[in-house]
């Protein structure tokens, strides 16, 4: 039986810290969960800016955001929302917005790193909430992680049971590449800003090459990835703190990165699956 497992990044793969600006109010959010804050309104819109941060850093800090995101040629992915929005309808938007500074994503990115700045390997990504009915920019968010202990070895006992890993994210590419070079995940096999529907629509990709498909995921926007696959983890690792549908759509609950292959050689064994409900 082949069997592929997919991974989402941030708090099942690597350990996060998250926080959050209130542009328009001033106030910081610190260790939040972006894409609960994002679903906790029809209206909002996780962005991410294919930036560096220390372009961000360097810049006026009174500039407006949109200023320099055209100013620099920033590209944007949209990550996750409630519902379908186009993404020239949010660039509109995001280009436009004259709330929001570079000063609101500077205290984010100072904020992560302060708390990250001494593991050995740290991933950032920055990014913004926009909210369609404000018409502009809500919140600038920034994330830093690494790995949690054990992912490495989880990756590599995968592929020494001849099951591919994947990695499927709201993330940036670049920054999920250099993960996946660490945990031993080939180029080819990362995918990154996957909204919600892009997840599931790779792990529909995958179940026509696989007999059985895994998904691994840790928050709301993995829930459409979960309905896709054969078989879905729900992680608690980062957090136990999770939308009651999640844990109604996982048929495992874990508690740590390194069950997985455990639970992989369980299908295998067996040569069948879980059809619904939680183990």
């Amino acid at each position: 039986m082949s069997v592929a497992v997919v991974f989402d990044s941030a708090g099942t793969l690597l350990k996060t810290f998250r926080v959050a600006r209130d542009v328009r109010n001033g106030g910081m959010l610190i260790d939040v969960e972006t894409t609960t804050l994002t679903y906790s309104s029809e209206n909002r819109v996780l962005v991410v800016l294919h930036l560096h941060s220390r372009d961000v850093i360097e810049a006026s800090s009174e500039m407006p955001l949109s200023s320099f995101l055209i100013e620099k040629g920033i590209g944007f992915g949209v990550a996750c929302a409630c519902r379908v929005i186009p993404a020239e309808v949010v660039g509109s938007v995001l280009y436009t917005d004259r709330h929001a500074r570079v000063g609101d994503l500077q205290e984010c990115i100072r904020q992560v790193w302060s708390s990250c700045k001494q593991e050995s390997i740290v991933t950032l990504n920055s990014g913004v909430i926009v909210n369609m009915a404000m018409n502009g920019i809500e919140f600038a968010v920034t994330t830093g992680g690494k790995p949690f202990d054990g992912a490495k070895e989880t990756i590599s006992e995968l592929h020494r049971m001849g099951v591919p890993a994947y990695i499927a994210s709201g993330d940036r590419v670049a920054k999920l590449e250099k993960m996946g070079d660490y945990l031993g995940i080939p180029r080819e096999r990362v995918y990154g800003v996957a909204t919600p529907s892009i997840k599931a629509q790779i792990v529909e990709d995958l179940r026509k090459q696989h007999d059985v498909v895994v998904m691994v995921g840790d928050a709301i926007n993995d829930l459409h990835a979960f309905k896709a696959a054969d078989v879905s983890i729900l992680s608690e690792q980062q957090s136990d703190t999770k939308p009651e549908v999640l844990y109604l759509s996982a048929d495992y609950i874990i508690r740590n990165v390194a069950e997985v292959p455990g639970i992989v050689r369980g299908l295998l064994g067996n040569g069948s699956f879980p059809d619904t409900g939680t183990i």
